[in-house]
């Protein structure tokens, strides 16, 4: 992509638009698909550091996780994910359903695997 973007530079009289061109689908390819809105990375970070200590490397190793989750499962399957472990908490027997129905369970199945990965990768 970039071999292209210098040819049109040197061959085309409007250089500016292609620079701007090649620049913004540089962008493009470089950024993630399923990114993570970075308050939800952020919390991620610090529940993690909370758990595994208050220090750089931790912040290091946390981060890292949270980019391999990210990189592992879209957002919206996440966004699932946490709803349903946070109505687990709450407890009760309204709460049975999030426990039992195989499909929820399988949905935090694959949260829960997607961080086995991530702290094999990064701790």
């Amino acid at each position: 992509m970039i071999d292209l973007c210098v040819k049109l530079y040197k061959s085309f009289t409007g250089a500016a638009l292609v620079l701007s061109l090649c620049a913004a689908s540089a962008v493009a390819v470089e950024a993630p698909v399923n990114d993570y809105p970075t308050s939800i990375r952020a919390d991620y970070v610090f529940a993690c550091m909370q758990v595994n200590g208050q220090t750089r490397e931790s912040l290091n190793k946390c981060s890292c996780s949270i980019d391999i989750v990210a990189s592992l499962m879209p957002f919206n399957d996440y966004e699932e994910v946490e709803t349903i472990l946070s109505v687990r908490q709450k407890g009760g027997e309204a709460t049975d359903m999030f426990f039992s129905y195989a499909p929820l369970r399988e949905k935090v199945n694959v949260l829960r695997r997607a961080q086995v990965e991530s702290e094999l990768r990064c701790f």
